[in-house]
């Protein structure tokens, strides 16, 4: 068994060590990358204030890449018996470079450590979030085009109220990712801050360059005071989990609308067959599973900033243990929503709208307050017209004029869509990605 990163003269008993270990095994293959990336800028803070000889660092860095390449292959593994991704690769480190493997701890603490890890894991994964959440953006709003002129009946209490468009329907949920991409950035900003040097939460005796490290890894700032750094774990995975339940709310009700309109009652869409899944027993049956899946699957990740915070809240300052559950439901995450998102852009490019949903007389009385805004326009006081009006379909006498004229701003004859394009060009510019790339490329070649 390999020995631990904390191991002394004695050993813990395996079902002891079996509980506290838990899933860190499994879910620190998340981290794996980010835990190489974090050591290779570490350890070239070591050379730099006299821990590391030059020669020491080119080797360690040389081996260090290996094991990034290793990463990105999907070749990285946790053995049997080692305690986390820390272990792993101190481990690799040590069989392949003897002593000069186990020099690279030199003024951190797993503590410290795996909340890098955790920064640079989150950076990476909001970068894919957000560029999926642009490709559903860029569908919706081609979508809202194209349809732009298809009117559809538009609801309050499920009942029908006031004439909509299929324009309206998909920019809706196109601007309401402009304000999901709003909480990701802000997520994004409070995670790229370095907390590397913190240690076990108070700092070091060696005379570290935080400076360098939170350069070399393309943070915008450090986490300057090492208790607040601390603190940080748990604090960033509340505010990410935020950020990503916004964009899972905001699936959720298209994918909610979605189910309904394709229902046989509403017949406002038609969803591909190939997206659709039949019954064991009625073969008439084409059910929207996929669009029900991401409505539970959304539902389901707007409830992580809840399991974050009941894990986290009652703790005082300093890290404990509890902090290694969160990392079992907020890892996952990631993949669970990015797959919604590029599920829901494909079937959102391929559904089929209906363009003839008002012949049914039913639709009619959506156009009754078209009608009283037409008496009281031409001079009718607003509560007799709407009474006059309200009369006429009692006694079922009100005829629908479909002839509609919408001007104002974000209404069915002016759907804002370039300016709305423009609040996510202008949004998505703000995250600067680049930096965070480049400096994660210097360091792998």
């Amino acid at each position: 068994m390999a020995e631990k990163l904390w191991s002394k003269n004695y050993e813990m008993t395996s079902e002891i060590e079996r509980f506290t270990v838990g899933r860190d095994r499994e879910m620190d293959l998340y981290l794996a990358p980010f835990d190489v990336l974090g050591s290779m800028a570490h350890i070239t803070m070591l050379e730099s204030i006299g821990l590391l000889e030059r020669e020491e660092l080119d080797v360690l860095l040389a081996e260090l890449r290996t094991i990034y390449q290793q990463c990105e292959r999907g070749e990285f593994v946790i053995e049997e018996g080692v305690e986390d991704v820390h272990s792993q690769v101190e481990l690799m480190l040590t069989r392949r470079l003897g002593d000069v493997g186990k020099k690279i701890h030199s003024g951190r603490s797993r503590n410290d450590q795996v909340l890098v890890d955790l920064k640079l894991f989150i950076r990476h994964e909001l970068q894919e979030v957000v560029m999926l959440v642009k490709k559903l953006f860029d569908r919706l709003q081609e979508r809202s085009e194209e349809t732009k002129h298809v009117l559809m009946p538009g609801y309050t209490h499920l009942q029908v109220a006031m004439p909509s468009s299929f324009g309206l329907w998909f920019g809706a949920h196109a601007e309401s990712l402009c304000d999901d991409i709003l909480m990701l950035q802000a997520a994004y900003r409070q995670t790229n801050r370095n907390p590397l040097g913190s240690a076990a939460g108070y700092g070091s005796s060696f005379p570290l360059n935080r400076q360098l490290t939170t350069d070399l890894l393309g943070f915008d700032s450090m986490a300057y005071n090492v208790v607040y750094a601390q603190m940080g774990r748990g604090k960033t995975e509340r505010s990410v989990s935020f950020a990503l339940a916004s964009v899972a709310g905001t699936l959720s009700k298209l994918a909610y609308d979605a189910c309904l309109f394709n229902s046989q009652n509403f017949g406002f869409v038609r969803l591909p067959k190939e997206c659709t899944t039949g019954s064991s027993i009625m073969p008439h049956k084409k059910n929207p599973d996929v669009f029900e899946l991401i409505r539970a699957k959304s539902n389901k990740l707007q409830a992580l900033p809840q399991q974050v915070v009941l894990i986290m809240n009652n703790l005082p300052t300093g890290y404990f243990r509890d902090l290694q559950i969160i990392k079992e439901a907020f890892l996952p995450a990631f993949d669970e929503l990015k797959d919604c998102l590029r599920m829901a852009t494909y079937i959102v490019e391929r559904m089929e709208v209906n363009e003839e949903i008002l012949d049914n007389p039913i639709y009619d009385p959506m156009f009754s307050v078209e009608e009283v805004n037409r008496l009281a326009a031409s001079g009718v006081p607003f509560r007799d017209a709407y009474k006059q009006v309200g009369l006429q379909i009692e006694a079922g006498e009100f005829h629908a004029d479909r002839n509609i004229h919408h001007t104002h701003e974000g209404s069915i004859g002016n759907l804002c869509n370039e300016q709305i394009a423009q609040l996510m060009e202008t949004r998505l510019a703000e995250f600067h990605f680049e930096r965070a790339e480049e400096a994660e490329k210097k360091l792998v070649e």
